[in-house]
Parts: C-alpha cells; sequence; structure tokens
C-alpha cells in the first residue's frame, strides 16, 4: 500500500474564492493529525507546470492515494489525466475535493469527510 498525499490547489492564491481560507492552516490540520502522509501547495495544478509536478511527484509509484483539494473533482481528474499517465499512476487512486468559497474550518471538513470515506 502506497503512502496517501494531500495537494492544495490554490488558483494562483488570487482566486476570490479562497479569500476566506487559510491554505496553509488547512494543510497543517490535516498533516497534525497525520491523515495522510505527506501535504503540499500548489498554485495552479491545471497549468503546464502543474502537470510537471504532479508526473514528477507520482513517478515511481510510491503514492498509493492522490487527494487534491481545490476546485470541482471531475474538472480536475481531466485535467491530470495526462500527468497521471505520464507517472503510471491510476486515476481511481486519486480522489478530489472542491473547497472553493469555503472557511479554513469548512475545508479542513470537507478533507476529513473525503479522507474518511476511504477508511470506512
Amino acid at each position: 500500500m502506497g503512502k496517501k498525499g494531500l495537494l492544495l490547489c490554490v488558483c494562483q492564491g488570487t482566486c476570490p474564492s479562497f479569500q476566506d481560507m487559510n491554505i496553509f492552516e488547512v494543510g497543517n490540520a490535516i498533516r497534525r493529525e497525520k491523515l495522510v502522509d505527506y501535504a503540499a501547495v500548489h498554485p495552479q495544478l491545471c497549468a503546464e507546470d502543474g502537470d510537471e509536478f504532479l508526473s514528477s511527484l507520482l513517478d515511481g509509484g510510491s503514492t498509493g492515494t492522490l487527494y487534491v483539494a481545490g476546485c470541482a473533482p471531475n474538472m480536475m481528474r481531466k485535467m491530470y489525466r495526462d500527468a497521471f499517465d505520464a507517472a503510471g499512476f491510476d486515476v481511481e487512486n486519486f480522489r478530489g475535493v472542491e473547497i472553493r468559497d469555503m472557511n479554513t474550518e469548512q475545508a479542513i471538513t470537507a478533507i476529513k469527510d473525503l479522507i474518511a470515506q476511504d477508511n470506512a
């Protein structure tokens, strides 16, 4: 069983839909509870360098499940497909959750709920 990773994508950090959220506290809350093996923030995973980041991160197969909190999960699945393919990462091991227009506590709860679904 591979590692569990959490990526927080923040639409360059300038999107109004993240203004009520402390993205660093979101990541820290999940990390402190040891719900994932690693957590990171990326400014825009849907950009070209986001594909490069994802394929580099996932290359080698050490990540078993990847959680991404950001925009709509169906959009993420489509946008990251090429990077997943390049890394040999099975898209079925991707879990996305939308955290736009949430405050810090709401985002933490949404991510915890997503992770709990896998642990049920």
